[in-house]
């Protein structure tokens, strides 16, 4: 058998969690995947080197990530944002003069992922308003209409944990802005 790379799991107590933007407990978002819960900050010695990882758990999915804590502005990892900033996400759902993207399916695909792994709440309301309306005009294709349902799951999560609010509330706001077109 190899030898494994991953040595050892030591818990909290032999480094500082001081100057660490999330603390155990804490809601983060990881983007593409959701709100999740920070459960644990571990240490691990890979390769000879200790980094420090926060273990994430997706809220919907219950997958654990494990994100090194010098990794979190590169992996996109975020706070839930403020309710303050909640009318401004209602606000990109709302907007109507906008070009919708008549590429091939596939192309427009590929964009809307892009949008949806940069993790902001925006671009995924975008994405959400966008695949709405052109479903309006055709029949999307079968990864459209799953994209369309993982980027609305994504925003009522992060919309009912930000207001506060029952996710089924935020799920029929967001219904019936597009029932309104």
């Amino acid at each position: 058998m190899g030898k494994s790379l991953v040595k050892e799991t030591v818990r909290s107590k032999k480094f500082s969690l001081k100057g660490l933007p999330f603390k155990v407990g804490d809601k983060a978002v990881y983007p593409a995947h959701g709100v999740g819960e920070i459960k644990s900050v571990e240490s691990r010695e890979i390769s000879g080197s200790n980094q420090t990882f926060y273990v994430l758990q997706i809220l919907d999915s219950g997958m654990k990530i494990m994100v090194p804590t010098t990794n979190v502005n590169s992996v996109g990892l975020r706070e839930v944002i403020a309710e303050s900033e909640v009318d401004g996400v209602y606000e990109v759902m709302r907007q109507r003069d906008i070009t919708l993207d008549h590429q091939t399916w596939n192309r427009r695909y590929r964009d809307y992922m892009d949008k949806i792994k940069t993790g902001s709440v925006y671009e995924i309301a975008e994405v959400l308003r966008d695949l709405s309306l052109l479903k309006r005009e055709k029949e999307l294709s079968f990864g459209e209409r799953k994209m369309l349902d993982t980027a609305k799951t994504l925003l009522v999560k992060e919309l009912a944990i930000s207001e506060g609010r029952q996710e089924r509330k935020i799920y029929e706001d967001i219904e019936e802005i597009f029932r309104a077109v």
